[in-house]
């Protein structure tokens, strides 16, 4: 089993604090996987329980069966970690976690669950200040490397020079790969392209529709489905909902309904408009980027090579948002700028303790350049971390980083 360290560090870091941690995040995304590669040797003993078995369900149906029952197979003490699979299917699970947490001290719990607004609103409201909630995205670039071939995962951690040819042409070929199938676990360890499409088709199929169905009217799914293929030709758009509920059949509310969880399912992601001068902003309209390129790809049916795609600058623009995003402190938030007057800036992050500007540009750059729109941008605003993100040079130039695409993780650091 692969440990993904940067999600461990996280845990440590949160079990430090509370007593309980939540791992949330769409389907297949590795949350099992974290949990059970996640070290125990802290604790004095430790237990696997699945949610969707319907008699670990029943067991947490009163407080007096868990509390027996983890005493016999955990130890007498309630000294050890919990560990609670799926745990949005057991009915009522914050109460019997809050009340197990309040009397057993050195009892630790890590659940993990795939997105769902009814466990998240119990969450905040059953256990506020004793979870803390941990949104697991896809593998980035670094951990579908590591999946793939440890030796290249060290190269790209080592590198010193992305502008090294000879060191960097077997990192690119995994970089274009990986723009086009995503870094879903199960697509990263399946070397056959045709495999890693049928594996996507059988998890759009399987999971995300099939889990949407609970929350979406039966005569508005084939205006869903029509909302989502909208949504994925759009990456890196403003989103118009307007056009979109037009489009898909929708009517506007449900449009607006249907967004907004696709959002709490960590299908999409939805990016703000940083304000500076209200008049001269666009307006209050969203980009829209997906959390998985290699989902976004089977829901907009294209898997040609990145290089003939025509949809190539949306998809790295894309994978630049998700790995700042993955890479962002917790009161960090991700901007993008843009006017009437047609300046536009990708992404600004901005935090309490550092603010940076991005602009990304999908082409082999012959000489560094400067983009008057980024360098104006970061001057008015005062922000001296200033990006492009291209696909080959790496190099400072007029007080701005050229980043290549295989070490766009190092941006900001």
């Amino acid at each position: 089993m692969i440990a993904r360290d940067s999600y461990k560090e996280k845990i440590q870091s949160a079990f430090r604090l509370v007593p309980i941690v939540v791992l949330i995040g769409a389907r297949q995304v590795g949350k099992t996987s974290i949990m059970k590669a996640y070290p125990t040797k802290d604790f004095r003993n430790v237990l696997f329980l699945n949610g969707q078995d319907v008699e670990v369900a029943a067991r947490f149906q009163q407080f007096s069966t868990i509390e027996q029952y983890l005493k016999i197979y955990l130890n007498a003490e309630l000294n050890g970690l919990l560990l609670l699979d799926e745990f949005q299917f057991i009915q009522g699970v914050s109460t019997m976690l809050k009340l197990l947490t309040d009397k057993f001290d050195n009892l630790r719990i890590l659940c993990s669950g795939s997105s769902s607004l009814d466990i998240l609103q119990n969450i905040e409201e059953s256990l506020a200040g004793r979870v803390r909630v941990i949104e697991v995205l896809s593998l980035s670039f670094s951990e579908y490397l590591l999946f793939k071939d440890e030796k290249l995962w060290r190269l790209q951690q080592e590198l010193k020079d992305g502008n090294d040819d000879a060191l960097v042409a077997p990192l690119q070929q995994v970089y274009e790969e990986y723009l086009v199938y995503g870094g879903l676990p199960r697509t990263a360890l399946t070397e056959n392209p045709q495999e890693k499409v049928e594996l996507l088709n059988d998890i759009y199929q399987t999971y995300l529709l099939n889990d949407v169905r609970h929350y979406i009217a039966n005569e508005h799914f084939v205006s869903f489905n029509k909302l989502l293929r909208l949504l994925a030709v759009q990456i890196g758009n403003l989103v118009n909902v307007n056009d979109l509920s037009r489009e898909s059949g929708l009517p506007y509310a449900r449009c607006e309904e249907y967004i907004y969880l696709l959002q709490k399912m960590y299908i999409i992601k939805l990016i703000e408009p940083y304000f500076t001068n209200k008049r001269k902003v666009i307006g209050k309209m969203n980009k829209v980027y997906f959390c998985d390129l290699g989902l976004r790809n089977i829901i907009y049916n294209s898997f040609n090579e990145i290089a003939f795609r025509t949809d190539n600058g949306a998809l790295f623009e894309n994978y630049v948002l998700l790995e700042l995003w993955r890479n962002r402190q917790a009161s960090d938030t991700i901007y993008f700028y843009r006017t009437q007057s047609g300046t536009e800036v990708d992404f600004v992050l901005d935090g309490p303790m550092r603010k940076l500007a991005v602009e990304c540009k999908f082409k082999r750059l012959q000489n560094p350049v400067s983009i008057p729109s980024l360098v104006n941008f970061a001057d008015d605003e005062k922000i001296k971390l200033r990006y492009i993100a291209n696909i080959n040079l790496d190099t400072e130039y007029k007080g701005v980083h050229l980043t290549p695409g295989i070490l766009v993780d190092r941006i900001g650091k």
